[in-house]
């Protein structure tokens, strides 16, 4: 038996404008840093908030900080999210491919790094019950390792009884390509999201897709 782990932002929704545009405005209001290109690429994208937390503050945050100031970058994320209707809706062909996989009797759950209230969103906002169990998502609850420590991918693998070895793994960060590939997953597809050549440069994935429609279950 073959299991499915999705990650979910970029992933199974195209939500990157909208993390940066809230990262770098809280950066600026909270911070009072601004990002550059490669900061966001080393310090944000596919890391947990913490991590990118400590680095906009340069020091290490309470727990309590973590939470109140992440909650604050998400107000600022799900705004963004809500005011684009065109645009929020899952990746094109996701939905059918997550029906096929349910018809099969696919196991498969969401490892992301984004905190509970975001994940709740997501599953009100996408009917993401359809497909998965919310009890069986990997989030980031403040214990979880952040990518590219294969952390996420070896408890969304044991939410599914399976060992990580017996997992198919979507992603579509360099982090998340790390984390995967060191949770020993059986393939690796990378979603495109910015520039194709540089997923077609990575030696690490299997299958590269611009979205669902092309992908064969086998």
């Amino acid at each position: 038996m073959t299991g499915f782990i999705f990650d979910f932002n970029g992933t199974l929704f195209a939500d990157a404008d909208k993390q940066e545009i809230a990262w770098r405005q809280f950066a600026q209001n909270y911070a009072k840093k601004e990002l550059s290109d490669q900061e966001f690429d080393d310090h944000v994208h596919g890391q947990n908030a913490e991590l990118t937390l400590n680095y906009l503050f340069e020091r290490v945050l309470s727990q309590k900080e973590i939470d109140e100031f992440s909650e604050q970058k998400d107000v600022i994320y799900r705004e963004l999210c809500v005011s684009d209707a065109k645009n929020f809706h899952l990746l094109r062909g996701a939905p059918a491919f997550l029906d096929e996989l349910q018809a099969r009797h696919v196991p498969m759950t969401i490892a992301t790094a984004s905190a509970q209230k975001n994940v709740e969103f997501f599953f009100d906002a996408f009917n993401l019950t359809k497909w998965f169990n919310i009890e069986d998502v990997v989030f980031d609850d403040g214990t979880m390792k952040s990518k590219p420590d294969p952390d996420p991918f070896l408890k969304a693998a044991a939410k599914l009884h399976l060992p990580s070895s017996n997992t198919i793994i979507f992603e579509d960060s360099p982090s998340g390509f790390a984390a995967a590939e060191a949770a020993g997953a059986k393939r690796i597809v990378g979603i495109v999201t910015g520039n194709r050549s540089t997923l077609e440069a990575d030696s690490r994935l299997d299958l590269i897709l611009d979205d669902y429609q092309s992908y064969q279950v086998e």
